[in-house]
């Protein structure tokens, strides 16, 4: 960046007579742009063409037509790389998944888990911050759980932290730390905060990028609407996005796996949204068993880590191999989708849905 010294008064006169106030300004303007993405490799294309105004205008108009003819199409990302991602999230799955996150925890319940994770829902929907970054909030928050014990007067820190870290890792744009502090009612300091996530990064070796509830719920969401299964997929992957949230906050699915909730509450979904045609015709409903059973079947190939004191079925601890027999599957994936179920009930004003049958 070019500056110019205050001793230099005859230099210093002869530029500001040479250069008018709207053109400082936009020297100055220029010189930000470039000092900010000098280190992206990006300041070349930008300089050597720039886009006029009018251009400018054009191109957001054809983004936003663009982005009206793409409703109710596939996903870019699902078309080149859908089947690929889904392998390669599927395989991170595990290492990623902490079962028992509250094990380490003597001061922490499950009812304050909820409570921060009930918080943290509005939160990230007054940021305008996408529910890949809410999910991976919450992983990023058991993660460190499941390694390092937290007192109850730090918790809400960890949930804030745990935030922007994720906001970092997916968004654009991350909410500045003296915001998120006043949300807290200013009871931490900024050093607090930024020594929370030094420590976080630490305890994760700097691993964030996990499998979460939304690349799963889009990627099957994707898959239905790719097969043609159903005809309104899109209020099914909403209604299923609400589902996901609460189970976000219910410690009792902790067990099991992102891909599992989130192709049970697609489902479940679906069949709540039946009456209000939701469903081309009944045949199409009987095809949606098939990606299904495809998953069920992916399911007991890839490990999944299943630690829960409440079933009867697997002892705390185990974590599931490609030795899972079919009976044990398929209990753990009917145990999903009923307790999914319940879940459901029991907010069934939340979530504005017809009561299950």
């Amino acid at each position: 960046m070019v500056s110019f010294r205050k001793d230099d008064s005859v230099c210093d006169t002869f530029c500001k007579r040479r250069l008018t106030p709207p053109r400082q300004t936009a020297r100055h303007r220029k010189q930000r742009l470039m000092s900010k993405l000098c280190d992206s490799g990006f300041e070349d294309d930008l300089v050597s063409s720039p886009i006029p105004p009018r251009c400018r205008t054009n191109a957001s108009q054809l983004e936003s037509e663009e982005s009206e003819s793409a409703d109710g199409q596939l996903s870019h990302w699902y078309l080149q790389y859908g089947d690929v991602g889904f392998r390669i999230q599927r395989e991170k799955e595990s290492q990623f998944h902490p079962c028992q996150s509250l094990a380490r925890q003597p001061q922490l319940t499950a009812d304050a888990r909820c409570k921060l994770v009930s918080w943290l829902i509005p939160v990230h929907k007054h940021f305008r911050l996408s529910f890949e970054c809410c999910c991976l909030t919450v992983n990023i928050m058991d993660r460190f759980l499941a390694s390092t014990p937290v007192a109850t007067d730090c918790f809400q820190l960890l949930g804030v932290t745990a935030l922007l870290l994720a906001s970092k890792q997916v968004e654009v744009h991350s909410p500045s730390v003296s915001y998120l502090l006043s949300l807290c009612c200013d009871a931490f300091t900024k050093e607090q905060f930024c020594n929370l996530e030094c420590l976080v990064l630490l305890r994760l070796n700097f691993r964030l990028a996990s499998p979460t509830l939304a690349f799963f719920l889009d990627y099957f969401s994707s898959l239905v609407e790719a097969a043609q299964f159903i005809a309104k997929i899109r209020k099914c992957s909403e209604l299923a996005q609400k589902v996901c949230e609460l189970t976000l906050a219910d410690y009792a699915f902790n067990k099991y796996p992102p891909s599992l909730i989130a192709c049970c509450a697609l489902r479940l979904a679906c069949e709540l949204l039946r009456p209000e045609r939701c469903v081309a015709e009944q045949a199409d409903v009987e095809l949606v068993e098939n990606p299904w059973e495809c998953f069920r079947g992916d399911l007991c190939m890839q490990p999944v880590c299943i630690q829960s004191c409440e079933s009867s079925a697997f002892s705390p601890g185990q974590c599931l191999t490609g030795e899972v027999t079919p009976d044990q599957d398929c209990s753990l994936v009917q145990e999903c989708k009923d307790n999914l179920k319940m879940l459901v009930s029991l907010n069934q004003e939340t979530l504005k849905v017809r009561p299950l049958m």
